[in-house]
C-alpha cells in the first residue's frame, strides 16, 4: 500500500468569500483563501479542511460535515444564537427549544453555513 501523508478533508460551497466570512468573522475559526479560490479552514495540529467553489452547482450535504467540539453546547448555542446563528431542529428529533439535543451521545446541536452545509456543535 501507499505511504499515506496527512489526510485532510473538503466540502463544496455556492461562494467561497461568503463562506469564508461566515467561517473567520462569525465562527472565528481559522480560515483563509488559499490556491486557485480553495478556502481552508485551520483546525490545529496542522489538520486542515479545505472547501472549494461549486457555485449555482453546490447541493448542500444532508449529513453534518464539520463538528466543533466546545466544552458546554447550550452556552455555545446561546452565544452563537446572539451572533444571528440560527440552529436546526429535526423532526422527531429529541432536542430542546434550542436545537440542543441531550441524552443520545454526546450533546449536540446543528447550523448551516450560508450554503446549507450542516455544521455541528458537540461536547467535547
Amino acid at each position: 500500500m501507499p505511504t499515506f501523508h496527512q489526510p485532510f478533508s473538503g466540502f463544496a460551497v455556492a461562494d467561497v468569500p461568503a463562506a469564508l466570512t461566515f467561517y473567520r468573522d462569525v465562527l472565528g475559526l481559522d480560515a483563509s483563501e488559499g490556491e486557485m479560490g480553495i478556502g481552508v479552514i485551520h483546525l490545529g495540529g496542522g489538520h486542515d479542511v479545505i472547501f472549494y467553489p461549486k457555485g449555482d452547482d453546490h447541493e448542500p450535504a444532508s449529513f453534518t460535515i464539520l463538528n466543533l467540539p466546545v466544552d458546554d453546547v447550550g452556552a455555545a448555542v446561546a452565544e452563537m444564537t446572539g451572533a444571528g446563528i440560527d440552529f436546526v431542529t429535526y423532526e422527531g428529533a429529541p432536542q430542546d427549544e434550542h436545537g440542543v439535543m441531550r441524552g443520545y451521545g454526546p450533546d449536540i446541536a446543528w447550523f448551516t453555513d450560508p450554503s446549507g452545509n450542516v455544521f455541528s456543535v458537540i461536547a467535547r
